[in-house]
């Protein structure tokens, strides 16, 4: 089955970028990230002194010949990652101004790659979709099948209804027992100090957190030449305004929202992106895979 959402082309392109978390993750099959567990990988970590019970197969001889102690050597862990896409579907996420992308359909396209490549190199990925109504839910894996199952759930996804982000957000900080990747895609219309909230309760899970937040470029530049009816596409109230009129106080409480937001993602060490949804979805995975290459703590 072909999807919209997916282009080969830049799947082909992005393969070669190791998409690695921040943090160390804790897993039980052979992968690229690092768990803060010892094990008996090919990394090595350091010595300690050897004690009754140890497994005498990891003493190193050399270290003996050169201090007559008995000393093992430790390795790290090599882990697995588990990534958890949280895809907003709430009604204003079907918000488009024009020839651009709505916000799901940009979320889509980045929830779809990002999943192709996690599951390309081994690693595992799963799917919330939430709005008030709805909680979908599929378990992260690492098995090819698993692809299909994420890009059909996002297909068939239809957003409506209020959101459900907070609620779902405190929902997975809950339920995953193990470190994980949680990949938030929602344009945020929460309240800030709720969000704040569960972004803490993310972190205090020891989760690495990564915000896309999506907006239209209409929502950021409210560029209007006549009165317009403005509807929420959440609640259905509407109300008439001439743009002129409000433009600046609609700038100000803009940048007013973003400031808290991006705040609320700083304070947990957040990996936050805002994207408007004419961005090259290319350059947006791209920038993202190679700056937390450079941001691992």
């Amino acid at each position: 089955m072909k999807y919209d959402f997916l282009d080969t082309d830049v799947l082909a392109r992005l393969k070669a970028i190791p998409m690695e978390s921040r943090f160390p993750m804790v897993g039980n099959v052979a992968g690229r990230h690092r768990s803060p567990h010892r094990g008996s990988s090919v990394e090595f970590a350091e010595y300690r002194k050897y004690v009754p019970g140890d497994d005498t197969r990891r003493l190193d001889w050399k270290a003996y010949a050169r201090s007559d102690r008995y000393y093992i050597k430790e390795f790290e862990a090599d882990t697995n990652l588990r990534a958890y896409f949280v895809v907003d579907s709430s009604g204003s996420m079907n918000f488009s101004s024009g020839e651009n992308p709505s916000k799901i359909e940009f979320a889509r396209r980045i929830a779809a790659t990002l999943s192709y490549l996690i599951v390309n190199q081994g690693d595992s990925a799963g799917l919330t979709c939430c709005n008030d109504k709805l909680h979908l839910e599929i378990p992260p894996s690492r098995r090819p099948a698993q692809l299909q199952h994420i890009f059909d759930s996002l297909a068939a996804v239809e957003p409506k209804g209020e959101t459900g982000l907070v609620e779902a957000l405190h929902t997975i900080a809950e339920k995953i027992q193990q470190r994980a990747l949680v990949v938030i895609l929602s344009d945020l219309f929460v309240d800030s100090d709720e969000l704040a909230a569960a972004l803490q309760h993310l972190r205090f899970r020891k989760h690495d957190i990564a915000m896309f937040h999506l907006l239209d470029p209409q929502e950021v530049a409210f560029h209007f030449e006549r009165p317009h009816r403005f509807i929420d596409l959440e609640d259905g109230t509407s109300i008439v305004a001439e743009p002129n009129l409000i433009v600046d106080e609609y700038h100000a409480a803009l940048n007013e929202f973003l400031i808290a937001t991006e705040k609320s993602c700083y304070d947990v060490n957040a990996d936050y992106q805002l994207l408007e949804t004419d961005s090259d979805i290319e350059e947006v995975v791209s920038n993202f895979i190679t700056g937390r290459l450079t941001k691992k703590s």
